[in-house]
């Protein structure tokens, strides 16, 4: 394939879209690995923090601790595990999309096996008076 030439005009375009998009989202300034909660946290330049746990996160969930606390930023965008070759983007896991979207169905579809297991448990908790009536 050949190279791809763009001119000043473009080039500058480029850098002012860049910018005005910069300035819509929130800038991390540092990213860490919490163990005892298992959970990674980004802390923004505004203050604000974003925590996910990693036993949601694709890849992440029997990971080794050391593994997980070398998290680091990737520019302003991401979130890269060098040793697990992992790699999130912030805006996606703060929209829920903790994996692709095999891992996600996957996930979603986990709360509703209809295991004979799980029946046997339903039908033993109604038997007891089922669910406790919401008080108003």
């Amino acid at each position: 394939m050949g190279e791809i030439d763009f001119d000043d005009k473009q080039y500058q375009a480029a850098v002012a879209r860049g910018n005005a998009e910069r300035l819509d989202r929130p800038i991390p300034v540092s990213v860490r690995y919490e163990a005892k909660p298992g959970r990674i946290v980004v802390e923004f330049e505004s203050g604000a923090s974003f925590m996910v746990p990693t036993s949601a996160l694709q890849g992440l969930a029997k990971a080794d601790p050391h593994d997980l606390a070398q998290v680091e930023l990737l520019g302003e965008t991401g979130l890269h595990w060098p040793s697990l070759d992992i790699d999130f983007t912030i805006a996606s896991l703060m929209q829920g999309v903790f994996g692709t979207a095999s891992f996600m169905e996957a996930q979603r579809k986990g709360g509703q096996s209809r295991s004979p297991e799980k029946t046997a448990a339903a039908r033993r908790n109604g038997l007891r008076g089922g669910r406790p009536r919401k008080s108003s």
